[in-house]
């Protein structure tokens, strides 16, 4: 390896590792802040959080690297040209092509790792991602009772309490409603003071109040007066409420198992395959019974005295009165809405499953779009940085966030398309599509020193051009 071309590498490859680790923590910082409220105060471990980030921030890598690729190749070719590097090289007969081959050549291999991410790390670690989302959604907040305040997390309970000593167990002035029975009766314990505390296991939280009564009411009208308000006093009472729904539990993952979002390129093939059959099977079935009910136009059942044969409709017309004619206008009526009716239920049926087979063709197309994008962005990055200029931070952030939000924008608009099938699957690849000509244009100015986009040549030009007009 040359000296010219670890001098490149090293001032490529720094940015681009910088970049992907500061564009995969604002994407998970994106993911805590939607999901903010489904994680605090319900006292998981700190492994639980921690394998969730994780699960989380490589479902974001195939994002995160067209991103980092486009910036550090805007910012490498940018800080070349800024400090001249850019031109000493070309004095020294190196072209801008060549200049530009090592970093093609780390994006080539970025390509191939994230196609291979994608197709067998990514399944997984979306697999791992939902199902431990899913079960912290399921976990209730952590016991929190707090002073002057209902609180009603434990089935069939509301709690409040006045004051709590700091030792956080001791609480004062407590009422307790107990809904357990239904609507039908009201039960209310009231005490003076008492403490809390949960069994080894986590399972069961005891409350043991003292100096206290129990107050039961029943509100139905068959015992409202033969059973009035009961109050029993006691000393020392000892609840036991159920909280094995607080803890955290792992759901059977099977569940998870078959999604779109999980499956690799051969068993999304697979997927589409059989759910293509089943979807022909359903157009088959829609036609042969659509077919079945439009031929009834074209004859009408006459029971005949002497035999039980069906005569052709016009010959059964011109032997009957008017009344058989009204009577084949409303059988007919009859058919043609049933139908109609059928076709709009095979037709609801018919579209989720549509739907469904895209989402598909989306995450099948999605694995290809995503790591063709790292070499395409390096084709719109590199030769626009060497063009502009201008290194550092701010030039090239501005630009790769205008490129990337202008390919992202076409690719979502493409993939609402592809779902909604208003185009075939391959509408995922229209922003690779739209970008391809323009990386093109942006190489070929870069490598041949055109002046289209050079801002003081258009300004000569027009200074030129309107001397001309002057003189004549």
């Amino acid at each position: 390896m040359k000296k010219v071309d670890r001098l490149i590498l090293k001032s490529f490859l720094g940015p681009l590792l910088l970049t992907f680790v500061i564009a995969v923590f604002v994407l998970l910082m994106q993911f805590v802040w939607k999901y903010i409220d489904d994680l605090v105060g319900k006292g998981l471990d700190f492994a639980v959080i921690a394998q969730l980030m994780l699960y989380a921030s490589a479902t974001f890598v195939p994002m995160a690297l067209p991103i980092a690729v486009l910036f550090a190749s805007i910012m490498t070719m940018g800080n070349f040209g800024e400090k001249y590097e850019l031109v000493a090289m070309k004095a020294g007969g190196i072209s801008v092509r060549r200049v530009m081959m090592p970093m093609a050549l780390v994006s080539m291999l970025l390509m191939g790792i994230a196609f291979y991410f994608a197709n067998n790390v990514l399944p997984v670690a979306m697999y791992k991602y939902r199902s431990t989302l899913y079960d912290i959604q399921r976990k209730k907040p952590a016991v929190s009772i707090r002073p002057s305040e209902f609180y009603s997390e434990i089935d069939g309970y509301v709690i409040r309490v006045n004051t709590k000593d700091p030792d956080g167990r001791t609480m004062r002035d407590i009422i307790i409603y107990d809904h357990t029975e239904g609507i039908n009766r009201t039960n209310i314990i009231v005490a003076d003071h008492g403490y809390m505390q949960s069994t080894p296991d986590d399972h069961y939280l005891l409350f043991t109040l003292y100096d206290g009564y129990n107050y039961s009411e029943p509100t139905d009208g068959e015992n409202e007066l033969s059973r009035p308000l009961t109050s029993i006093g006691f000393t020392e009472q000892t609840l036991t409420f159920d909280i094995s729904s607080f803890a955290f539990e792992k759901s059977d993952e099977e569940f998870f198992s078959g999604h779109y979002q999980m499956l690799n390129v051969a068993q999304l093939d697979s997927t589409v395959g059989s759910l293509k059959d089943a979807l022909d099977k359903r157009y088959v079935e829609m036609k042969d019974n659509c077919l079945e009910k439009l031929t009834a136009y074209r004859y009408h059942t006459a029971h005949v005295e002497d035999s039980s044969s069906y005569l052709d409709v016009n010959q059964w017309l011109a032997d009957t009165n008017g009344e058989a004619l009204r009577t084949v206008i409303s059988q007919a009526s009859i058919i043609s809405r049933n139908a109609l009716n059928d076709a709009d239920m095979y037709e609801s049926m018919i579209e989720p499953e549509q739907e469904y087979i895209n989402r598909h063709y989306i995450e099948l197309m999605r694995k290809f779009t995503l790591s063709v994008a790292c070499l395409l962005l390096f084709l719109i990055g590199a030769p626009f940085g060497s063009i502009v200029r201008k290194g550092g931070l701010g030039m090239p952030l501005v630009a790769s966030v205008v490129f990337f939000v202008l390919y992202y924008v076409i690719g979502m608009i493409s993939e609402k398309s592809v779902r909604e099938s208003a185009v075939p699957p391959v509408g995922m690849w229209i922003s690779t599509f739209v970008f391809i000509p323009i990386g093109i244009l942006l190489t070929w100015q870069a490598t041949t020193d055109s002046s289209i986009f050079d801002l003081a040549s258009w300004k000569r030009w027009l200074k030129i051009k309107s001397r001309y007009k002057s003189k004549q």
